[in-house]
């Protein structure tokens, strides 16, 4: 699936550029494709993909980069949030509310400041437009040479951020296990993180049908689910000045905030897809 649906199906796109002649191929690929450390990884840091998406996209930006005659610019997003955007933080958004149903604490993984860099939705959009123009423009010194920018607002987000965030929408504790006590028992395998990822997407699918079928909402395509590989200790830490100090680009949402993400959740209240507020 991965293969024809992320491989696939951008080298033919790429394929069809050429034959074409189009001045510029924009390919959004993704910022989980670096290796996860300390620091901000910039457009030349060490690649280490941690799921399944990454690694395709991977594969894709190195064989589009040596793909003859396409003109080539490959965007690489944090996490993205924002009205429409039923990844991201979305499913955060959706265990908040959870847990606001079960009137208990809700906790993650590892520690509040394992970061989770993010960028809005809008910010991608004219991110994809703007360095189409740019890469065709007089300012780049680099046409037909393939170039690449991470997409990161200045937030620096990490989990905390996120929290502080949802205990104001939905009026609820929250916590974090601890990388000492997570990753201890891990190492002792005292931790099986595929059983741990069933019991928590257990424990949050089915208060969030509970809520859905009590407001008679009969089919909605957001989930509390969490892959696997999401519960891991990897840190997403991108630097996405370049962007900025190259082709003058500016991110009009330089910070997460509760409005941005309460205008995630009204969006899909007004099309019917999640729950009213509680009282």
């Amino acid at each position: 699936i991965y293969e024809d649906r992320i491989y696939k199906l951008s080298i033919n796109c790429a394929k069809e550029a050429v034959k074409k002649n189009a001045k510029v191929f924009v390919q959004l690929s993704t910022g989980d494709i670096y290796e996860s450390t300390g620091t901000a990884s910039k457009e030349d840091s060490k690649t280490k993909p941690w799921n399944e998406i990454a690694k395709y996209k991977l594969k894709v930006d190195e064989e589009l980069q040596n793909m003859a005659g396409l003109n080539l610019v490959i965007l690489r997003p944090a996490v993205v949030y924002g009205v429409g955007a039923m990844g991201g933080l979305t499913p955060r958004l959706i265990c908040g509310r959870v847990y606001q149903h079960l009137k208990k604490k809700m906790e993650f993984l590892w520690t509040e400041d394992l970061r989770i860099n993010t960028v809005h939705v809008h910010d991608v959009v004219r991110a994809v437009w703007h360095t189409a123009n740019w890469y065709v423009s007089s300012d780049n010194p680099q046409q037909g040479s393939p170039v690449t920018f991470n997409l990161a607002d200045e937030n620096d987000t990490n989990q905390e951020a996120v929290n502080t965030h949802i205990r104001s929408i939905f009026g609820i504790e929250t916590g974090f296990t601890g990388s000492v006590i997570a990753g201890l028992a891990q190492k002792l395998d005292l931790i099986d993180m595929k059983e741990v990822t069933e019991e928590t997407n257990d424990m949050h699918l089915a208060p969030w049908a509970e809520l859905l079928k009590k407001e008679d909402i009969k089919n909605s395509p957001l989930t509390p689910y969490l892959d696997q590989e999401l519960l891991y200790n990897n840190a997403l830490s991108l630097d996405g000045t370049k962007i900025c100090v190259s082709t003058g680009f500016t991110y009009e949402h330089p910070k997460l905030t509760t409005e941005s993400l309460r205008e995630v959740i009204t969006d899909f209240q007004e099309l019917g897809i999640w729950p009213k507020d509680s009282n």
